[in-house]
């Protein structure tokens, strides 16, 4: 008996998905470039991306204004609730990403941040007391063998870096907020719609990023060079905007649970990108990790595909 809806694999909606996640893998490329060439903080880099996105999130949000204008009114509960979501998704997940990236490799900080889907599996087992199936436990036990032998492979090879540790903890960190923010925001697009959650949150934790910037730092501080102004506008549009509203095409076309396993895409396409871009090694430890990631999380997905049709 079906109890929830499912979506056929679509060509073209798994092109878009594919497109979609492939461009959102090519954040770490961006900021590691960013850090590499310029003289420039992981809080002023990421202001800038919010800063050269939120133009095109605001446009959006008024032509879905104008076009359903008879929207009801947000209680002060969904308020409170979207600012906490968007603040600790777009703002503190970011942060911590972008501090973690400054002392390690694009390709370990996308494999430990791909731990999302098993943390959120995780967070619905103990908040919401969702049942931990064998596949899921499986899935579970794949992903952070995966992370542990790449991490062990890696720690041999960056032996010189005093910050290793402190970086991957900060990477860590932002895949656990941001599979809170993830778990949070599929309750909440239910009763507020995907769209207006998503400006309301983007703006949020753009409030919430300027905020962080001017008590730290000072817009004269910031040298608005060609390179700079390049990195931010391709983290904005390139990694950001387009991403963004590719994979919620895809999710009306294909459906979440489809398009979450097309994701696992992501950490070998920032692998091979870090290394044809970056000069970043490929080895074995890498490659075997990777492959056990990415086994976990398609487990993950096909349980949550198998659920949908029972």
């Amino acid at each position: 008996m079906t109890t929830q809806k499912t979506h056929p694999l679509t060509v073209a909606g798994f092109a878009i998905s594919l497109i979609g996640s492939i461009l959102f893998s090519t954040k770490a490329i961006m900021v590691k470039l960013a850090f590499a060439h310029e003289q420039v903080n992981a809080i002023t880099l990421l202001c800038l991306r919010m800063l050269f996105s939120l133009p095109f999130y605001l446009v959006i949000g008024y032509l879905h204004t104008k076009k359903q204008p008879n929207q009801t009114p947000l209680t002060m509960q969904q308020w409170l609730s979207v600012a906490m979501l968007g603040i600790l998704g777009y703002y503190l997940s970011s942060l911590f990403d972008f501090v973690g990236l400054q002392y390690i490799s694009a390709g370990l900080e996308r494999l430990i941040l791909f731990l999302y889907p098993s943390f959120s599996v995780l967070i619905n087992f103990v908040l919401y007391k969702n049942k931990l199936t064998l596949t899921q436990f499986i899935a579970l036990l794949l992903t952070y063998s995966g992370i542990g032998i790449a991490y062990y492979g890696e720690l041999q090879i960056d032996t010189q870096n005093s910050h290793f540790y402190f970086g991957s903890g900060m990477v860590l960190i932002c895949a656990i907020t941001y599979s809170f923010y993830l778990v949070g925001t599929g309750r909440m697009v239910k009763t507020i719609g995907d769209t207006r959650y998503t400006i309301y949150a983007m703006l949020f934790a753009t409030g919430g990023v300027f905020l962080h910037f001017l008590v730290t730092q000072s817009f004269n501080t910031i040298q608005f060079t060609p390179p700079i102004i390049t990195y931010s506008l391709l983290l904005a549009v390139v990694a950001t905007v387009i991403p963004s509203f590719l994979l919620s095409n895809a999710m009306k076309r294909i459906g979440s649970n489809n398009v979450s396993i097309i994701a696992s895409i992501g950490p070998v396409s920032t692998i091979v990108q870090a290394h044809i871009i970056l000069g970043e090694k490929i080895f074995m430890a890498q490659i075997i990790g990777t492959l056990l990631v990415v086994l976990g999380v398609l487990l993950i997905g096909w349980k949550s595909n198998q659920a949908a049709i029972k």
